[in-house]
């Protein structure tokens, strides 16, 4: 009998029934924001249902939040209404909730991990795509759809086709000047955004091993835009030192059992993988979207592609597409494209090693004229670390805005959008048509070539950088 992968193991752990095709699991931690659960709050009321398991239930807002101020109506009357509706529903049916006034508000999936609530060998389910984010724990996370949130508020479980599992290992060094993004997109780029449809991905490698627990994050919030169900990678040292001491970490003889089962988190040696996917971290550079999906990726000393060069004809289409909306020509080299705005931020690449990264090369140099940009911190814990550390101030003194917590520009929900045919270098995970605002035009980058766009006006290198503006 071959042997188990670490989503396997995970998920026999947590079935409590089986029903044909899908399994019903236990939900160890359940998340939830302002967008996704007002419909399941009603249909909770509707049926006379209370919430199973409060304690593992928390509530955030963050989409519709404003980073410029605590204003309830800062972000406009329908983001003020969808946050009066989640603090009514938590207040109703005595749910913990992290509002605009809370000092740890945040991005849920920053907070989740900062916390110490995301353990590996959980189930971890919110009503947000990215919630394969707290995979990098060695957790199945995944997101769920709004009857989906009723089931989970109500039963404390969720019903599940088993997925299938895909490998994919990272081995060699990655440059210096490459990042758990810049790897992240380098994967959607080479298996397309549909390559890990009908999968759970497990990274690992020795290059995934060497990454922080924010790099590590990053990559595991990245796999939804490759199709895959949820990402992991199974815990190790890095990951038990991450836990250790955090508020709702376990503490003393219980955290010291707790990493000895941990441990046992790992795929066997014999399992088997339904596919395998591998990677050299060597030929993984910078790397920028310049279409209107993750996968129309290139390095940033690349050039945009013509759409004449792709395999087949629908995606020779949606090149087009993509260079239409976009505003490039094929052949153009994307170190030539200027930027109207920079966001760093977001449940991708808003955590203290992000922005540490950020204000150590904008240290002394400034934004461009011509540039807009915004550092958007992912909690009120990052924030004040930051503040301390006086990254705040190094960012502020470059020309860069300091926000309050939130999701911001990732999504355009809230007060910080692009206007129709502004271009941004976003460090956020999505790019399609009037994602950061109607008619907006959106690059994907990591946060060290966002300060980069941010300081030339362009796209650029960390070389170009230094070389420019010594």
């Amino acid at each position: 009998m071959a042997g188990k992968t670490l989503y396997d193991k995970i998920w026999d752990s947590r079935v409590v029934a089986k029903d044909g095709e899908e399994d019903i699991l236990y939900v160890d931690r359940h998340l939830l924001h302002e967008v996704t659960s007002p419909q399941a709050f009603t249909a909770l009321r509707e049926k006379g249902r209370t919430v199973r398991k409060r304690e593992r239930t928390l509530a955030i807002m963050d989409h519709n939040v404003s980073t410029r101020n605590r204003e309830w109506d800062g972000a406009g009357p329908v983001s003020k209404k969808q946050m009066e509706l989640l603090s009514e529903n938590c207040k109703d049916f005595e749910i913990e909730l992290l509002d605009i006034n809370h000092p740890d508000q945040g991005v849920v999936h920053v907070v989740g991990p900062e916390m110490g609530l995301t353990l590996p060998g959980t189930v971890i389910a919110c009503g947000d795509s990215h919630t394969s984010t707290h995979g990098a724990f060695g957790a199945f996370a995944l997101g769920i759809g709004t009857s989906e949130i009723e089931h989970v508020l109500a039963t404390q479980t969720v019903r599940l086709k088993k997925s299938k599992n895909l490998l994919v290992r990272v081995e060699g060094e990655l440059s210096p000047d490459v990042t758990a993004k810049d790897l992240a997109l380098f994967l959607i780029g080479e298996i397309g955004t549909d390559g890990g449809q009908g999968y759970v991905i497990e990274y690992s490698g020795e290059t995934i091993q060497k990454l922080s627990m924010e790099g590590r994050m990053t990559l595991c919030n990245l796999c939804v835009e490759a199709g895959a169900r949820a990402g992991m990678i199974a815990p190790d040292a890095t990951t038990f030192s991450y836990l250790e001491g955090r508020d709702r970490s376990p503490k003393g003889e219980e955290y010291i059992k707790k990493v000895e089962y941990w441990k046992t988190l790992k795929s066997d040696s014999d399992a088997v993988f339904d596919r395998t996917v591998v990677l050299n971290a060597s030929e993984v550079f910078p790397m920028v979207t310049w279409g209107t999906n993750p996968g129309q990726v290139v390095p940033i000393t690349s050039s945009v592609p013509d759409p004449d060069s792709f395999s087949n004809r629908e995606a020779m289409a949606a090149a087009r597409r993509s260079l239409e909306y976009m505003g490039l020509q094929p052949g153009q080299m994307m170190r030539s494209v200027g930027i109207d705005k920079v966001f760093i931020g977001s449940c991708t690449n808003a955590r203290i090693e992000d922005i540490r990264k950020a204000a150590g090369l904008a240290k002394g140099r400034m934004v461009s004229p011509n540039v807009q940009a915004i550092v958007v911190p992912g909690s009120g814990r990052v924030k004040r670390q930051a503040e301390e550390e006086g990254l705040d101030r190094i960012l502020m003194d470059a020309g860069f805005e300091w926000r309050l917590p939130g999701c911001s520009m990732c999504l355009g929900m809230n007060d910080d959008f692009l206007k129709p045919g502004e271009r941004s270098a976003s460090t956020s995970n999505r790019n399609f048509e009037g994602r950061q605002g109607r008619g907006g035009r959106t690059h994907l980058v990591s946060p060290e070539s966002a300060v980069v766009a941010a300081i030339l006006g362009r796209f650029g290198t960390i070389s170009e950088l230094k070389e420019e503006t010594v």
